[in-house]
């Protein structure tokens, strides 16, 4: 058995499908005893996914009700998951995950995850084709995350490779591909901030792979750094979503150990503890 938490949450405050207390009550049922909520922040240039302004404080004040509420049966936090462009303070919420899902160039921001013939036009258009200096852009911006945002995870850290699964886009091998996102790795590294294992794109059909790819989980570990469980929901059904493979997975690659978040900032379970303290 591992931990039953999940901190990367959306609701129908953001681009998720079921309501906050919907979110709660699936996560009772699994049988989870915490549950993050990581509301996208407001992205000025792109509201068709994010939080609203306004919809901020409503989306902080149902999460307190439902901590109110549910105490007694699951521990609640009210997190964001803060945009590298995004201009919102993330001082009001109990923890962050950082997240890149544009590229700037010029005066344009594009849109990593959208859509797959958005990525290849802007590709074409933006970059002259040059996939690989799309990637370069990409984890250039990566690396600076923590640093601009200030957040507590690292989130889905080669988010540019969602639609890349048959290599259409990018070989993931490729010498320079892996150069830049190791060169990222190694810029966050030093703030002793987890990348977390997102299952997300599996559980939505895009990808086999979790993000980070093994590969890079590999060069994780090999520097040093430390993990955390994600399943990047956004409906009721994917909380928890392949975390016991990933756990095989990451035990394999040497992980000894996950990082879970608590009313005391983050603490370390082994990735084989079968018992949870009271205060998680």
């Amino acid at each position: 058995m591992i931990p039953k938490m999940n901190f990367h949450t959306h609701s129908t405050f953001c681009d998720g499908k079921n309501t906050p207390e919907e979110m709660v009550l699936a996560a009772i049922e699994k049988g989870f005893t915490a549950l993050g909520f990581s509301g996208h922040s407001y992205t000025f240039f792109d509201e068709a996914y994010c939080m609203s302004k306004n919809g901020v404080k409503e989306y902080q004040k149902e999460i307190l009700r439902l901590k109110e509420v549910y105490a007694p049966k699951i521990a609640v936090y009210c997190g964001v998951e803060q945009d590298f462009y995004s201009r919102e303070p993330i001082s009001d919420f109990e923890y962050a995950i950082g997240s890149v899902h544009y590229i700037k160039k010029g005066d344009q921001y594009l849109p990593v995850d959208e859509r797959a013939d958005i990525l290849e036009r802007d590709i074409r258009e933006v970059f002259s084709g040059e996939s690989y200096a799309y990637a370069k852009a990409y984890f250039e911006t990566v690396a600076e995350v923590l640093k601009k945002t200030g957040a507590d995870i690292i989130g889905h850290f080669d988010l540019l490779s969602k639609f890349n699964e048959n290599q259409i886009f990018f070989d993931t091998e490729n010498k320079r591909y892996c150069e830049y996102g190791i060169g990222a790795i190694e810029a966050l590294i030093p703030y002793g901030k987890p990348f977390e294992i997102n299952t997300g794109a599996i559980y939505r059909g895009f990808r086999k792979q979790a993000y980070p790819s093994i590969h890079f989980l590999k060069e994780i570990k090999k520097r040093g750094g430390k993990i955390i469980l994600s399943s990047d929901s956004h409906d009721c059904n994917s909380l928890g979503f392949c975390f016991e493979d990933m756990v095989k997975l990451a035990t394999e690659i040497g992980f000894q150990s996950t990082l879970i978040w608590t009313r005391n900032g983050f603490e370390e379970v082994g990735l084989k503890n079968t018992v949870l303290k009271d205060n998680y």
